[in-house]
């Protein structure tokens, strides 16, 4: 049985980019460990001044960003010194853990020609793992194995399923899959995981009778095991895993302790949470105003319980 349909919404991440944000979303905070997703593009009017696009070095704990692009490229630069260009196909798996800073620039106009459109989702930590060293791993397309069959294709980003499975690290049970259907054709989703979802980047499916269309997420209950029919040609990525018990969202940072939340933004203040070495110029302070929409590919500031 269908669970939720999660509609998208605007969220803006820089001065030029707005996204599609899908998670958290107050009826619905996480897809077993994911708790945030945003859906960026397609652009294809890039900006006169591109760095207006840029996200500027912010901080993170307690979580992993997942980042995967469609088209375009961006440079990501983290405080363990890491400069990284990502490309379409390639899985940027950040664990902030303890505490970690990060920019997201775009610096290559002409890698922006064919347009950008990328999907960043945050994936929560198990208690023992929120407080662990920092780290970052960069993963090309040929480390990831792809599956076809008629009128489908799909790429396993991350986790186990379909008996697939690669080498990207994860901490807990999930699965990650960026799914393209031609239309008419049918798929289903992993099944042995309590919690299933997936985003319609583009196109339309139907499930059950009802026909979804891009920007929507559909989140299904335990045990039930639908099948996707593609109306038309069809971009799809699908999530889950096991849950990971409440955790408390505040701009960049998640944490199963409110206290710690507090502590980390203590941290950003006083400047414990160091910036890139590579990009440390700038960066975006802390938010005082929980009226406003955050930068930094974050929430809305608040504390979400």
């Amino acid at each position: 049985m269908l669970d939720i349909v999660i509609e998208a919404r605007r969220a803006a991440i820089s001065e030029s980019v707005m996204v599609k944000r899908i998670l958290p979303f107050r009826l619905r905070r996480m897809v077993g460990p994911f708790i945030f997703m945003d859906h960026a593009g397609p652009m294809t009017h890039i900006p006169a001044n591109p760095s207006s696009m840029d996200v500027l070095p912010h901080p993170h704990i307690g979580l992993s960003t997942v980042s995967y692009l469609f088209g375009g490229q961006v440079t990501h630069r983290d405080s363990l010194g890491v400069e990284q260009i990502i490309k379409p196909g390639e899985v940027n798996w950040m664990t902030a853990g303890s505490g970690i800073a990060h920019s997201e620039r775009f610096e290559d106009p002409a890698a922006l020609v064919g347009g950008l459109e990328m999907i960043q989702t945050w994936v929560a930590l198990p208690e023992k793992d929120e407080e662990s060293a920092p780290s970052f791993i960069n993963y090309t397309p040929d480390e990831l194995p792809v599956f076809t069959d008629k009128g489908v294709w799909m790429r396993l980003i991350a986790g186990d399923a379909y008996g697939l499975k690669n080498d990207v690290r994860t901490h807990s049970p999930l699965f990650y899959l960026h799914v393209v259907l031609a239309k008419g054709a049918r798929f289903g989703i992993p099944a042995g995981y309590s919690e299933r979802g997936f985003y319609i980047v583009k196109g339309a499916v139907e499930v059950s009778g009802h026909t979804h269309q891009q920007g929507q997420m559909l989140v299904f209950n335990k045990g039930v095991d639908p099948v996707v029919m593609a109306k038309e040609d069809s971009t799809l990525m699908m999530l889950g895993g096991e849950p990971l018990g409440e955790r408390f969202i505040w701009w960049n940072f998640v944490s199963s302790r409110k206290e710690r939340i507090e502590q980390a933004k203590e941290d950003w203040k006083q400047g414990r949470i160091i910036l890139p070495p590579n990009d440390d110029h700038d960066f975006i302070p802390l938010p005082e105003d929980s009226s406003r929409p955050a930068g930094g590919g974050a929430p809305s500031p608040g504390l979400l319980s």
